[in-house]
């Protein structure tokens, strides 16, 4: 497994530690901070595999499902603590949800055609934004609640564009004939 693999792995294996830390709070008061670094490494370790792949040409099969996979996993479980929490709506977190198991099943029919579909920038961005939302919703700071509330929209509005563009750019992956 090369390294970039290796920090994908990483941060799938720092999600349960994020989640123990958000909701069982250990920390006291320090909690929200203690899971803000281990979401915040979790992240960067997303830009930093995706850097490396690309300069060292290590992009693998494995890579390319199992990147937006965890960044999946890191994302949607991070939104489900921040619900139990009052910090983010329910409905936000459905949409977003319903988008990354539309695109994983997708996904799927395209593996079983032999092809693997990898992330495109609509996607890159949609990821992005919501990492930057959770991040400032797990940080709770009032006199940032407006920008919250916006990175919160954009995110969101780029779930579903990020959606409607990679359905259309991979639209001939699906056999209308089997329909």
């Amino acid at each position: 497994m090369n390294l970039p693999n290796k920090l994908t792995m990483f941060r799938v294996i720092l999600i349960p530690f994020f989640v123990a830390v958000i909701l069982a709070r250990p920390f006291g008061n320090a909690s929200d901070a203690a899971a803000l670094v281990i979401f915040v490494v979790a992240s960067l370790t997303d830009a930093l595999d995706g850097k490396i792949a690309r300069k060292y040409n290590l992009i693998t099969d494995f890579g390319k499902f199992m990147d937006p996979l965890a960044d999946k996993l890191l994302v949607c479980c991070a939104m489900i603590c921040l619900i139990s929490l009052g910090r983010i709506p329910a409905w936000v977190v459905c949409i977003i949800i319903a988008r990354e198991f539309a695109i994983s099943g997708f996904r799927l029919i395209a593996a079983e055609k032999g092809r693997v579909i990898a992330a495109n920038y609509w996607g890159k961005f949609k990821t992005t934004f919501q990492m930057i939302m959770v991040i400032l919703m797990i940080a709770n700071i009032p006199a940032l609640s407006v920008l919250t509330t916006v990175i919160m929209w954009i995110a969101t509005a780029l779930t579903v564009i990020s959606l409607a563009v990679y359905l259309w750019q991979n639209r001939g992956v699906i056999d209308t004939g089997d329909i």
